[in-house]
């Protein structure tokens, strides 16, 4: 029974952690001019021409494509983090405040390098500081969505190898 509320617990706290780790990202898209050029650049753009495609008579197989590789790539940025941070939590029974906010928003900003995979990266000045920006503002989405995570499932657990103190 105790394993059943831990889960329960558990999805409950990733349904309130990944809005708010939403929250953080448009926030820190809006908010930072680098980053709002960066992720205009690669993603307002697509979804312009996908409109466009749409309205010029693009099957509608192909739009519902379009739209699900969309909510896989914002699926696996806002809630893949926060689910491997708390599944690696939970098994090693790590209940720190800097595991789930620090775990989190570190696997939030290493999305993008790993994704990449063995492409170099652009090189320059610019590039460095535009890609230093965006890692920044993911590091704090993950670092959001450990937090409030952590806040729900992570700090109401009780330790068994600590015995309970009774006044």
């Amino acid at each position: 029974m105790r394993l059943l509320g831990r889960l329960f617990l558990g999805a409950f706290a990733l349904v309130l952690a990944v809005p708010c780790g939403a929250l953080v990202l448009a926030a820190g898209v809006l908010l930072d001019p680098v980053s709002r050029d960066t992720i205009g650049a690669l993603g307002l753009i697509g979804i312009i021409e996908g409109i466009d495609d749409i309205a010029a008579g693009l099957p509608p197989d192909v739009a519902i494509g379009a739209v699900i590789a969309f909510l896989k790539a914002l699926a696996t940025l806002l809630l893949l983090p926060p689910a491997l941070a708390a599944l690696i939590g939970e098994t090693l029974r790590l209940r720190a405040l800097a595991w789930y906010g620090g775990a989190t928003g570190l696997l939030t900003a290493a999305l993008p390098w790993i994704a990449r995979g063995g492409v170099k990266p652009p090189s320059g000045q610019g590039a460095l500081v535009a890609e230093g920006r965006v890692m920044v503002v993911l590091f704090l989405t993950g670092a959001v969505s450990g937090l409030v995570y952590w806040m729900i499932a992570g700090r109401s657990t009780v330790d068994e190898r600590t015995p309970p103190v009774h006044p």
